[in-house]
């Protein structure tokens, strides 16, 4: 008789057969996840080691000294300094209106002269009997017009010839002031007040129209002319006034008037020319001085300024660190204009706050810091 197991022992059976013939893959996994487990402890056992070195060595480092700036809004400035120089108000070269030979000069390169002052004298000769002949000649035609126009009166002449007679009469009037005016340029004279910077007039020079007599300069006002950047040209627009330093005498200071602004560059660097109008009673000032302007762009009230040296870049990242309690604390920051050393900071600190500005290039955010010396003003951080 065969033996036939029951529906549950067949499926014992099956069961069985399916551990058995799996099992070493039941081995394998066991073993992966057991390895897994490790490996999640060591893993966790390494960071908690870490953790306690880090904290142990930073619990070892000793407190950093640094200097602080308590912060205090205040006025910070965006400014140009740009070089220019010193021009004579008027450069005036002076030419001849009449020919003929210099018989006198009375002046000297240097000198100074007001508008009317004689320079040279033409040989006056040739124009005096010009003017002679020239009057003889009006008399004789008005003379004649006033002998015609008597007769005319009468009749007996046509309106015609009257007519010819007056219009001889004016030539000859108009021949006789040209003649005057030319005899009165004999005289040069100096058509304006100002110094004489160079005399081409010499006794016997044989002069043509046009040849030139002296170079006059007006120096009791001056030009300050200076380059100005077209990227700054909508800034300067605004100013009425400009500070100088006037480097030939002892970094002298004054403020200049604007007086006009190029509509376009004047000079491959496309630098548009600035003048100003600077007074210059004393005569301390010559052209061809070298001057720097000081142009104040824009203005900012109650800023938050600190050292440029104070901020660190990195990574295109710009912060700071504050001292807070004895601790470093980092802060992200924005940077505004500059003035000198100072550079406003738009966002990122606050009114009262103590900013490490010597030793934060040797501290990290959260670290212990002692304070040697606290500045209240900028100014303390230079002694």
């Amino acid at each position: 008789m065969n033996y036939k197991p029951s529906p549950d022992q067949q499926k014992e059976h099956r069961l069985l057969f399916f551990f058995w013939n799996n099992l070493p893959r039941f081995v394998l996994l066991l073993m992966i996840l057991l390895i897994l487990a490790l490996v999640a402890i060591i893993q966790k056992e390494s960071e908690l080691i870490a953790a306690n070195k880090a904290s142990a060595i930073s619990t070892e480092k000793p407190p950093v000294n640094v200097v602080t700036l308590e912060l205090v809004p205040g006025v910070i400035t965006d400014r140009l300094n740009l070089p220019g120089s010193i021009e004579p108000w008027t450069d005036l070269t002076l030419l001849a209106k009449i020919s003929g030979t210099i018989e006198e000069v009375f002046i000297q390169e240097g000198d100074r002269v007001q508008k009317g002052d004689v320079i040279a004298r033409i040989e006056e000769a040739d124009y005096r009997i010009a003017i002679d002949r020239a009057k003889a000649a009006y008399n004789l035609a008005k003379a004649d017009f006033d002998r015609d126009k008597s007769i005319y009166t009468k009749g007996m002449i046509p309106t015609a010839d009257l007519e010819s007679r007056k219009t001889g009469m004016q030539t000859a009037k108009a021949d006789l002031e040209k003649a005057e005016l030319q005899y009165s340029r004999c005289k040069i004279t100096a058509p304006m007040d100002g110094v004489i910077e160079r005399l081409d007039a010499k006794v016997g020079l044989q002069l043509s129209v046009g040849d030139p007599i002296a170079r006059i300069l007006e120096i009791d006002r001056l030009k300050g002319v200076i380059g100005i950047p077209e990227s700054d040209v909508s800034a300067i627009r605004t100013l009425d006034a400009v500070d100088i330093t006037i480097q030939a005498l002892d970094d002298m200071m004054l403020t200049a008037k604007k007086h006009f602004l190029s509509p376009a560059p004047g000079s491959i660097a496309r630098l548009y020319d600035l003048e100003l109008e600077i007074d210059n009673l004393s005569g301390k000032i010559m052209p061809g001085m070298f001057i720097r302007a000081d142009i104040v762009k824009r203005t900012v009230k109650d800023a938050i300024a600190i050292p440029f040296y104070s901020v660190i870049s990195r990574n295109n990242e710009q912060f700071v660190f504050i001292e807070k309690d004895g601790i470093a604390e980092k802060r992200d920051i924005s940077l505004g204009i500059m003035e000198q050393w100072m550079v406003e900071i738009p966002e990122g600190l606050k009114e009262g706050e103590r900013l490490i500005v010597e030793g934060h290039r040797d501290i990290e955010s959260g670290q212990q810091v002692r304070v040697v010396k606290a500045a209240k003003a900028p100014e303390e951080l230079m002694l």
